[in-house]
């Protein structure tokens, strides 16, 4: 019967993010009704299995649910994480709060401490770093672009950016046509144009937001019209996180904490 209600837990959290990745992908939204209908049978499901073969663990069944509500809600108000990543989160909370143990897995390396007890924080360690894969990638995507095209990566106003910001741009962000900011909704600028007068200052942005997105691509492209700037801005894809939360759950299903065996084996 525990079994049972491993996998059934399993196979609903691995559905509904599936289908929160799908949509994320596709429409860069999730509706609300997906954390609606994921939320309480994750919770009665797992509630009914801690009551029937583990009350010692309720109160940590709480605690973790806690800290990673705590984890997404801090992500998302400081522009890290958007809302349906961290209902994702909380919702993984609810139905995987523990390394499933009795499905009895495949596993590459040692679960973790971490991974035993506050499964959703190794899910969220594995995701970031298939993010951060992401990241180098966009990284030497331009400096292949520099190489190719003999084009300064930042001109003007942006040579005087403090080295960190020029930084985190380079790995979230690539330049692209203003014709295409306008006709992709889901690509965000990641900067903009301060207008004093008859005097135009171009500033980076580190954390794209959907709101005034409308107004800053006016911005940028009043001032491309008007010969003030090039026509190539810095703009990042908002690549969908859902999908990097989803293939972190995958991997901490079979192979553990990723993060975690990196640092075993450098210590080793």
């Amino acid at each position: 019967m525990q079994m049972i209600l491993d996998i059934t837990r399993t196979a609903i959290a691995l559905l509904f993010l599936f289908y929160a990745s799908w949509s994320d992908y596709k429409t860069r939204e999730v509706s609300n009704k997906v954390w609606a209908l994921f939320a309480p049978p994750a919770f009665a499901l797992t509630f009914v299995e801690l009551v029937l073969y583990g009350s010692t663990q309720l109160l940590l069944y709480g605690i973790c649910f806690s800290i990673t509500a705590a984890l997404g809600l801090l992500l998302f108000y400081s522009g890290g994480f958007g809302g349906a990543d961290a209902k994702a989160l909380m919702c993984l909370a609810l139905a995987l709060p523990f390394y499933p143990e009795k499905l009895s897995l495949p596993t590459a390396v040692e679960n973790s401490p971490i991974t035993q007890r506050f499964f959703p924080i190794t899910v969220f360690s594995n995701s970031v770093l298939f993010a951060a894969f992401t990241a180098v990638a966009i990284l030497f995507y331009n400096l292949f672009w520099r190489l190719r095209t003999h084009q300064q990566l930042f001109e003007g106003d942006h040579g005087k950016e403090s080295i960190g910001k020029r930084i985190l741009v380079m790995i979230t962000a690539y330049k692209v046509s203003t014709n295409k900011l306008k006709e992709k909704w889901h690509i965000y600028p990641m900067e903009d144009i301060e207008r004093s007068g008859e005097n135009w200052k171009r500033k980076l942005i580190i954390v794209p937001r959907d709101e005034g997105r409308a107004e800053i691509v006016g911005r940028i492209s009043g001032a491309v019209e008007n010969g003030t700037i090039p026509d190539r801005v810095w703009a990042t894809p908002g690549l969908p996180m859902l999908i990097f939360i989803l293939a972190g759950l995958i991997t901490a299903l079979l192979f553990g904490d990723i993060v975690w065996a990196c640092i075993r084996l450098v210590l080793r």
